[in-house]
């Protein structure tokens, strides 16, 4: 079993900068950073951290909300907003870099570095596969298709034609359909970009689709087959 462990990075900005982290037991296979969701490194999160490492990855999660002290965030819907809504996108791509960063001490290159979120974390994953050099992406559910998902930063419809490396996008759908008009626009987005790409929906499920067992066991395979597939 893995065990995870939370490291303390300084920044130039005078903050320290929370990684949480775990490794394979045997030889790594490579390198990913994980990307939290609005509520922060909830169970969830460390829970695809524990797992990415179990299949070879050496995993690490920048704890996003650092400078204002939060690690994980139990309020209500409205409070979490405001958090996110602190959230700058500078600084969101400097944490992210240091992440890359910390990998890349860890003779992980570049090639070999991935990138996954939830959330609030599948729409920063699916930017920085857009503005940086690595080896493949994940978004799991990410917010902000049509709309900016946080201070700072572009929607995701205008920043998929520029993604850098493959990357894979994994959404349920909403009971009403409303989101569905949206989804088209962010695969003919992503398609422009002329990486190798693909966008999964899990029809029925709702946001949280993650809650249907058989639509989580498929994620789960399909992000560590995109991975494998990309990531040599």
């Amino acid at each position: 079993m893995t065990d995870i462990r939370t490291e303390t990075v300084p920044l130039v900005d005078g903050s320290e900068l929370r990684l949480t982290i775990a490794g394979p037991v045997s030889s790594v296979r490579g390198g990913i950073v994980v990307l939290h969701e609005a509520r922060g490194v909830t169970d969830t999160v460390r829970g695809l951290v524990s797992g990415l490492a179990s299949d070879g990855w050496l995993a690490v999660a920048p704890h996003l909300y650092h400078r204002d002290g939060a690690d994980v965030l139990d309020g209500d819907d409205g409070q979490v907003q405001e958090q996110v809504d602190r959230l700058e996108g500078g600084q969101v791509m400097a944490d992210t870099d240091t992440a890359f960063g910390w990998l890349a001490d860890h003779d992980i290159a570049s090639d070999r570095m991935g990138v996954i979120g939830f959330d609030l974390g599948g729409s920063v994953a699916l930017l920085v596969a857009a503005k940086r050099t690595l080896g493949a992406a994940v978004t799991v559910a990410g917010e902000g298709i049509v709309d900016t998902p946080a201070g700072g930063l572009p929607a995701l419809v205008d920043a998929a034609p520029g993604l850098t490396c493959p990357w894979l996008g994994i959404y349920g759908e909403d009971a009403e359909g409303e989101r569905a008009g949206e989804i088209d626009l962010l695969r003919d987005a992503a398609a422009k970009s002329e990486q190798a790409t693909d966008l999964v929906v899990y029809p029925r499920t709702g946001y949280r689709f993650d809650a249907d067992p058989d639509a989580a066991a498929d994620a789960w395979q399909r992000t560590l087959n995109w991975f494998d597939s990309h990531l040599r």
